[in-house]
């Protein structure tokens, strides 16, 4: 199975759809505002707030966000968290720390709303050369070599932006409550049929410190979340168990549809 890297385009499809975009959410004050004023207009943003101690949810709020708060600590925790408070017909993914501007949803909305993907993942191209530290680029990449052997798609990255329809997504069942919720998601998705493609898009030195690839250590453990995910065939656990009624147990996981910046700096 080959993902194909599709180049930018945009239609006006994106303003017809209803569109949620969470934001997984640790202490992320300082950047919050150059993201949520990145957000296309007509949509949501919904940040999980997920035990932050310098006042994001405040931040969030008052820049017109919807905020979830989620107790249980771990990336597909809040992801999670913000998909089961997601109401659209359409729900896109981006983290929250200025390294994505979600304004390069629209072309992978368009791509969902017109039918011709079901997940669209973002192809992080680094916009200076230590916006990706080498570290997290060796993790990255040893991920793709096993979803590419696990699944035979061929990725580049398992980058945090993405997009898809909410109701699959949700049939899908994801049950890691950890770093490896991006790639069962991919997993799963792959599993079931889904028509699954990357779009390059900028990746910018990130505001604040990193909490997971910040380090050797926090890199190697998310590759190990991650390497769990496709040992256990895409089932995952990541210390969240299994799904409870209100995350969603899914009757199938078919695929959906049948039946200007300058270099190194953001805009």
């Amino acid at each position: 199975m080959k993902a194909v890297t599709t180049p930018s385009a945009g239609t006006n499809a994106h303003r017809t759809a209803s569109v949620d975009v969470v934001l997984p959410c640790l202490d992320e004050a300082e950047a919050l505002p150059w993201v949520l004023e990145r957000i296309p207009p007509g949509w949501r943003a919904i940040v999980v707030d997920n035990g932050s101690t310098d006042g994001s949810a405040d931040v969030a709020r008052a820049l017109g966000a919807s905020v979830v708060h989620e107790e249980r600590r771990g990336f597909g925790a809040a992801c999670h968290a913000g998909l089961t408070a997601a109401t659209a017909d359409i729900v896109c993914f981006c983290d929250c720390d200025a390294t994505l501007d979600p304004g390069d949803l629209v072309p992978f909305v368009r791509r969902i709303a017109a039918g011709e993907d079901d997940l669209v993942l973002g192809r992080r191209r680094p916009e200076t050369r230590g916006a990706w530290p080498l570290r997290a680029r060796v993790g990255n990449l040893a991920v793709t070599r096993l979803l590419q052997r696990r699944t035979g798609l061929r990725l580049r990255d398992l980058g945090p932006l993405r997009a898809a329809r909410r109701e699959p997504l949700l049939d899908l069942a994801l049950t890691d409550r950890r770093s490896g919720y991006p790639l069962q998601m991919v997993v799963r998705a792959a599993d079931a049929g889904w028509r699954i493609t990357e779009h390059d898009v900028p990746y910018y030195p990130r505001t604040g410190a990193s909490k997971v690839t910040g380090t050797w250590r926090g890199t190697w453990q998310a590759v190990r979340d991650m390497s769990r995910v496709l040992a256990d065939g895409g089932g995952g656990g990541g210390g969240g168990g299994p799904a409870t009624d209100a995350e969603r147990e899914p009757a199938s996981a078919a695929r959906p549809g049948l039946g200007p910046a300058r270099k190194g700096t953001r805009p």
